[in-house]
């Protein structure tokens, strides 16, 4: 079965028509820079650019870059704060003219390893972590997700980890591989003492170049790049469509 997922991130919005039965993308990704001010209206405009550009009329999938309970937006650290208490749905919905599901971006991405991924069959935690303009956080437990964790934003050093060890941080300030690889594993040790978890999965455009960092990662728990790399936000959001329509129809598909 084919599904339109849209990965929306702080610098891009990204979109694809996925095959949700093998994991696989079934046309070329469109990518749209991320609108400044990224308002809930101009990244609406986006979402509907891309649905258009795939012809695309059913239901589809969406991730934000913040907590979502229910399709409403509750935090939006690397987005406009105009977010906060918006129903994307509804937005989304009313720009893009079809139905659509939205979920956390890390949590999509964090799915679709588990489906298709490194975290797949995996009978414990696993905790993904996905490396951008922010850092993301899904936590799995023998394949479900709890969703919404955010433990991107725990406290390291007396202030918030993202800001510290985000892979736009070392961008920025122009670290070497070796010392933002320093800075991750004090946020990934953090980690590992405050959920102990089986795997740590690590996904974002910068998990491409995974050989060039992640061997210098130094924590106990075991740690491998994304299979999908940064195609898991897309996979997860067209599975995400899936499994709501299936929810809505009372059935199970492929």
């Amino acid at each position: 079965m084919k599904h339109l997922g849209i990965d929306i991130g702080g610098t891009g919005v990204k979109g694809a028509v996925v095959d949700t039965k093998k994991g696989v993308f079934v046309t070329d990704r469109l990518r749209i820079e991320t609108p400044r001010p990224a308002t809930p209206e101009a990244v609406a405009k986006v979402v509907a650019q891309i649905v258009e550009h795939f012809e695309w009329t059913e239901p589809f999938g969406c991730t934000f870059p913040g907590v979502v309970t229910h399709g409403t937006i509750r935090t939006a650290a690397n987005m406009d704060k105009s977010w906060i208490g918006v129903d994307a749905r509804e937005v989304f919905e009313k720009e893009a003219g079809a139905k659509v599901a939205v979920m956390n971006d890390a949590d999509a991405a964090g799915v679709a390893e588990v489906a298709f991924g490194a975290a797949a069959g995996v009978d414990g935690v696993v905790h993904m972590v996905t490396l951008g303009t922010g850092i993301g956080s899904a936590l799995i437990y023998r394949g479900e997700l709890v969703p919404n964790t955010e433990l991107g934003h725990i406290e390291l050093h007396g202030s918030d980890a993202e800001p510290y060890a985000a892979e736009i941080v070392r961008e920025r300030d122009g670290l070497s591989w070796e010392d933002w690889a320093a800075r991750l594993t004090e946020y990934f040790t953090a980690l590992e003492n405050l959920i102990w978890p089986d795997l740590f999965v690590v996904g974002g455009g910068v998990s491409k170049q995974a050989d060039s960092w992640l061997p210098l990662v130094q924590v106990r728990t075991k740690i491998e790049p994304a299979r999908l790399r940064n195609k898991a936000g897309i996979i997860g959001a067209a599975l995400l469509s899936k499994r709501s329509h299936e929810m809505k129809d009372g059935k199970k598909g492929s």
